[in-house]
């Protein structure tokens, strides 16, 4: 078993409110839980309108598969269009 957390720190262009962003994240967040079945939570920035942390966990029964769920969600955020990756990590546990 192969349990994987991924974190994104984002900016969001143009926001110029904590409403606006919170529908950006919300959104994504929504999108990401619904299509690739994980968890996802903001975990960083929550006061600052125009950054934002998301972090979703994952576990899969081999390495393989986490490896290819954890490429598929990465280019997912990767291409959002409405909040800008700045800084990604990864870790296996």
């Amino acid at each position: 078993m192969t349990v994987l957390v991924l974190t994104w720190e984002l900016q969001i262009p143009g926001c110029r409110s904590l409403k606006e962003k919170r529908m950006v994240v919300r959104s994504l967040r929504d999108r990401l839980r619904h299509r690739f079945n994980v968890s996802v939570a903001e975990t960083g920035f929550q006061d600052i309108h125009d950054r934002a942390e998301l972090t979703a966990a994952l576990v899969a029964s081999d390495g393989r598969t986490a490896e290819s769920l954890a490429g598929s969600l990465e280019r997912f955020v990767d291409d959002n269009g409405r909040a800008l990756v700045i800084r990604r990590t990864r870790e296996e546990r």
